[in-house]
């Protein structure tokens, strides 16, 4: 009967791990940032503009409305020859009236308006550029306190070691009790150290959360990633030349520059004359026609542009044309800032991380095992173990430093490039 219970406790016990499995999500990169795209709230409020910017595009292509006009004349208000006949003598007078628009001025406010659209697309790609580098950031801050969580278990669970090792030594009489003592009042930092990594790595979830605007529990949300780094790198010169063809802010000054010629030409266009057609029936007029009882008429409007012709709009318009080539020169110099500053920073991450691959590490390992197999036999002081485990301690945890930065000044460069060019 004992054995059967104990079959039958494990079976259940393997139920329940994909059951516990099942109830934390663990997303990758690719899963975040769809998730991202799909429900964060600033990113979809800002998408509206662009139906609002589509919506002005309709009311600028519109044709001006006619006009229509009633007007009655005539009707008697006292009799006549002692005959009350209100309505024999009423003129009335139906006018229809229309202002043609001339030099394409509603084909000038339709383009306007499209300019418009297509910067406000761009503005919301750079809006999603940039909350996306804000996301990375979490993601990648969310994977650097993972393994700082597990190293500093790793650092708990070594350590617990030498404290065995130190209390078989007090046991053999090799050390003093004030070693013991030593040795067991440092194990408070190493908890405290995980205690820290708990919390760092809790803050990054949270951020990670909000920007996802996701409710689910901390403790059933987490992440997965290659917490790494490449030696490859492209020439910077490849990363200017896609940035030129991918930021989206640099697309959107060079479409405000196109959106400033067309407002020109408009302006342009708004300082000619447009005149004003009208039609008008009249039943029963005033004249001595004896056969004008019905009538038509006709009659054309034309301002006489004397004093107005638009020069303030076309000044300024024209002016606009040069300062948004200009503020033009000025996105694209920002680009090249922007790349070769985040360039600098993962070269340099790069550098700093080759050594610590190749060489810290292992150096950090062997000093450290090394030193406590020689404690444990008695040829080490306590201070040389101590600082043995201290140096390993800084060495590993500097290196998952690095990779952070590393990680971070990529998606710097993929900000600066404005796609992701370094995954």
């Amino acid at each position: 009967m004992k054995r059967v219970f104990f079959l039958s406790a494990g079976a259940v016990a393997a139920l329940l791990v994909p059951l516990r499995a099942s109830a934390q999500q663990s997303l990758s990169w690719d899963q975040v940032k769809t998730r991202f795209e799909a429900n964060n709230p600033t990113l979809k409020a800002d998408a509206l503009s662009i139906d609002e910017m589509r919506a002005q595009e309709v009311t600028a292509f519109l044709r001006p409305n006619p006009q229509f006009s009633l007007s009655a004349d005539g009707t008697q208000i006292a009799p006549h020859n002692g005959v009350w006949t209100p309505l024999a003598g009423t003129s009335e007078q139906p006018n229809v009236s229309y202002l043609h628009e001339r030099d394409r001025k509603r084909e000038l406010r339709l383009e306007s308006a499209r300019d418009g659209t297509r910067i406000s697309a761009s503005q919301h790609e750079d809006l999603k550029r940039t909350l996306e580098f804000t996301l990375r950031i979490a993601f990648v801050n969310t994977l650097q306190a993972t393994a700082v969580l597990d190293l500093a278990h790793a650092d708990l669970e070594y350590y617990d070691h030498i404290i065995q090792i130190s209390r078989d030594r007090f046991n053999a009489g090799d050390i003093a009790q004030i070693d013991i003592d030593r040795i067991e009042l440092q194990r408070v930092q190493y908890e405290s150290e995980i205690q820290t990594a708990l919390v760092n790595l809790r803050t990054a979830k949270i951020q990670l959360l909000t920007l996802l605007n996701d409710r689910t529990p901390v403790e059933q949300f987490d992440v997965n990633g290659s917490f790494d780094f490449s030696e490859d790198l492209k020439p910077l010169d490849n990363f200017r030349q896609l940035a030129l063809d991918s930021r989206p802010d640099l697309r959107a000054a060079m479409q405000t520059v196109q959106q400033s010629e067309t407002n020109h030409k408009l302006a342009i266009a708004n300082g000619s004359t447009d005149p004003t057609f009208g039609a008008w029936y009249t039943h029963n007029s005033s004249t001595n026609n004896p056969n004008g009882i019905d009538t038509l008429g006709l009659s054309v409007s034309v301002p006489l542009r004397v004093f107005n012709r638009n020069q303030g709009e076309k000044k300024r318009t024209l002016i606009d044309i040069d300062r948004s080539r200009t503020a033009g020169e000025a996105a694209k110099a920002q680009v090249f800032s922007d790349v070769d500053s985040a360039y600098a920073q993962i070269e340099s991450n790069i550098a700093l991380l080759k050594p610590y691959k190749s060489k810290y590490k292992d150096q950090s390992t062997r000093v450290r095992d090394t030193i406590t197999y020689s404690y444990q036999h008695g040829g080490a002081s306590l201070i040389d173990m101590l600082q043995a485990q201290s140096d390993y301690r800084q060495v590993q945890l500097a290196y998952l430093q690095l990779i952070g930065s590393y990680l971070t000044a990529a998606g710097q460069l993929n900000l600066a490039v404005g796609r992701e060019v370094i995954p």
